[in-house]
């Protein structure tokens, strides 16, 4: 079963990263209460333009869902959260509480949904919202594979992004349709049921957007380390370099203060076999200095949160063995 949300979204925010085309995106709110629990990881998310429009012009696949300051969810996506200037998005902000400006000292907290492998169709794909979609609806409506509505949006989708994408989806085979239906169709199951099945899920790659804020959130938006809870100087660190083969996984992140994450990437400190930290002595030796991280010789690692990767041992081995100077 694959589970789908279709978003309400301004036109400009479409039309601006149409014209980037990122590998990501912030699809974000401008309240930042309520916690998104629509989708799972990997499911599908859908871009559905407000009126005059009224149609779905595109999507991602659904990889975080966070309660994020504004500085950290422009530090993490720029240009990719649909604005091209955090000034521009802190004005737009303001616009849709309805509120007043917002002073350059306020960092108000915002709902982000991270979608990766967006794509955006253009206007002779779109296609119209399903009539159960009511008019009215505000944020966006969840749907299912599992019912007939659900599947008829599934199979138009998966029609447009077998001409438009290589999005793959895993479970079920992702086979192309016999033929793009007419864009201004109504969504009309099929009595037999699904014509090709329906993925359990969608592949999902994660950007460094999306790194960012799955390890901020996986480790509690705490250092792995000391526990600082500082916000800004925390960093999303890969255990092995995206550069040197590492991917943008919460198994190959941690989250670190600023100076160990500094000290981690130079091969100073690491972690070993047992989940430890470690201080290499070449960091007495090279500065004649390293105290305060001598004293936190030998400390256990902290966990991330329920429901996130802890740190795959092949990664923490990579570390050891070809970064740290022990």
């Amino acid at each position: 079963m694959l589970r789908i949300f279709v978003g309400v979204t301004h036109k400009p925010w479409f039309d601006f990263l149409a014209g980037i085309a990122p590998d990501e995106v912030n699809f974000w709110q401008p309240s930042g209460s309520g916690e998104f629990r629509a989708l799972r990881p990997g499911d599908l998310f859908l871009f559905k333009l407000k009126a005059p429009w009224n149609a779905i012009a595109g999507g991602g696949v659904f990889a975080h869902a966070s309660l994020a300051p504004l500085s950290l969810a422009w530090e993490a996506f720029g240009q990719k959260n649909g604005n091209p200037d955090a000034g521009s998005m802190r004005r737009t902000i303001a616009q849709l509480r309805r509120a007043a400006p917002l002073s350059e000292r306020e960092d108000p907290v915002i709902g982000c949904r991270i979608l990766t492998q967006p794509f955006f169709w253009p206007e002779e794909l779109w296609l119209p919202e399903p009539a159960s979609f009511a008019a009215n609806t505000v944020a966006g409506k969840g749907y299912s594979t599992d019912n007939a509505d659900g599947l008829a949006l599934w199979e138009a989708v998966r029609e447009r992004l077998a001409l438009t994408t290589n999005l793959e989806a895993e479970g079920p085979a992702f086979p192309v349709g016999p033929g793009l239906r007419d864009p201004a169709a109504p969504f009309v199951p099929d009595p037999t049921g699904p014509r090709y099945g329906a993925p359990a899920s969608l592949q999902r790659r994660l950007g460094q957007g999306a790194f960012r804020l799955a390890v901020t959130d996986g480790y509690g938006r705490r250092c792995a380390v000391s526990g600082e809870r500082t916000l800004p100087i925390l960093d999303a660190a890969h255990v092995r370099p995206y550069a040197e083969g590492g991917g943008h996984e919460v198994s190959n992140g941690l989250l670190l203060r600023t100076d160990i994450h500094r000290l981690f990437d130079l091969g100073y400190v690491t972690v070993t076999e047992k989940g430890h930290f470690a201080v290499s002595a070449r960091l007495k030796s090279d500065f004649d200095n390293g105290v305060h991280y001598y004293a936190m010789q030998g400390k256990d690692l902290r966990a991330p949160e329920r429901g996130f990767a802890p740190p795959a041992p092949e990664a923490l081995r990579w570390h050891r063995e070809n970064r740290y100077l022990g």
